[in-house]
């Protein structure tokens, strides 16, 4: 398989399930009965969260798209090509840890290690970028 096809496809599939849940956040806000209560609420606690995990899901959904048609296309190392990858994948866990914690109460850890996989990998293909000729 080429690398970056399944970061795109993911990518895409990732990104229409935070615009669904994004359609549900416009929702409680304009429509939902205590939608004025939602609303005053929005800047804080769970309600912020929430608009952290969409946020970041449409982010990464779309970096995974793009980074993901440049791995398909650009002539790296192939190693790095696969680490990249999979790191681009992995970052998927910080907007899916915050909605797991919203939901389940799971620890924060999924968010971090997401996290960190997003910096390593879009930092990792910069510098292969840069040592390539």
């Amino acid at each position: 398989m080429k690398y970056g096809k399944i970061n795109i496809s993911t990518g895409l599939i990732i990104l229409s399930l935070f615009m669904v849940y994004g359609f549900l956040l416009i929702y409680l806000r304009d429509f939902a009965p205590g939608k004025v209560e939602w609303v005053a609420n929005s800047d804080n606690g769970d309600h912020f969260e929430a608009k952290l995990a969409h946020v970041h899901g449409n982010l990464f959904a779309l970096l995974n798209i793009i980074l993901g048609y440049l791995l398909m296309n650009l002539n790296i190392r192939e190693k790095a090509k696969k680490w990249i990858s999979i790191l681009l994948l992995v970052a998927f866990l910080m907007p899916l840890g915050i909605v797991a914690e919203l939901l389940l109460g799971v620890p924060p850890v999924l968010v971090l290690i997401g996290a960190i996989a997003a910096v390593t990998g879009v930092a990792w293909f910069g510098i292969e970028l840069l040592k390539k000729e």
